[in-house]
């Protein structure tokens, strides 16, 4: 999952955010309420973990602006705030799931998991793209009806392109969108991932699909 952390913390930010890295996921940090949000309307995230109190916009300011811009991603609120009447409020404003801090880590993690198959029983969401097939809940891609092997990063990489196929994507969207937001633009990162992804992509001999648009990003093609 690309999961957003808001939580002004830093210590515990950077702590959750490495153990949900070391298990698979992707993560991003935001240390305020409006910082937060402002990431959550311009990025592709399966789930945020959001801090009630917070500088900026409080936690349940957040969870109010979401349902008012229509943004249905899944929250989960991780808070030092724990009498009953704040968990219902949360849940009330539309969070998913409550935990109180301080928590263990690897209680963190089984509610993730519960959430991953909570979605899965659902209808999934399907992206097409000339012979690709990306099934973003069972997390699952196809080209021509055979499954290909993504990592974390790939898939989120192919999502943003799928999204925007045919259109340019630069490398600072790529970056933002995919990507930590203290990301070195400096480093070749998304060149390799880019090169990886092509490999897995085209196959057969086929030309491939993603194109690249020198000094200005990537495209992926639709036919």
């Amino acid at each position: 999952m690309k999961i957003l952390v808001i939580e002004d913390e830093r210590k515990l930010a950077r702590f959750i955010k490495q153990g949900l890295e070391q298990h698979g996921h992707v993560a991003d940090l935001t240390y305020s309420g409006s910082e937060g949000l402002d990431h959550i309307a311009g990025g592709l995230y399966d789930l945020v973990l959001l801090d009630l109190m917070l500088p900026g916009q409080t936690g349940f300011e957040v969870l109010q602006n979401l349902r008012a811009f229509g943004l249905t991603v899944p929250v989960m609120i991780l808070s030092a705030l724990s009498d009953p009447e704040r968990v219902v409020q949360g849940l009330d404003l539309g969070a998913v799931d409550y935990l109180r801090k301080p928590f263990d880590f690897n209680e963190l993690l089984a509610r993730i998991r519960v959430l991953q198959r909570r979605a899965t029983t659902g209808n999934d969401v399907v992206l097409r793209v000339a012979d690709l097939e990306m099934r973003l809940v069972s997390h699952e891609v196809h080209k021509n009806d055979v499954h290909l092997d993504l990592t974390n990063r790939e898939f989120a990489l192919l999502e943003l392109l799928m999204r925007r196929a045919g259109q340019l994507v630069t490398k600072n969207e790529i970056a933002e969108k995919v990507w930590a937001m203290d990301f070195d633009m400096g480093s070749n990162v998304i060149e390799v991932h880019i090169y990886q992804l092509r490999k897995k992509l085209d196959t057969n001999g086929m030309p491939g699909l993603i194109e690249t648009l020198i000094g200005r990003g990537y495209r992926l093609k639709t036919t």
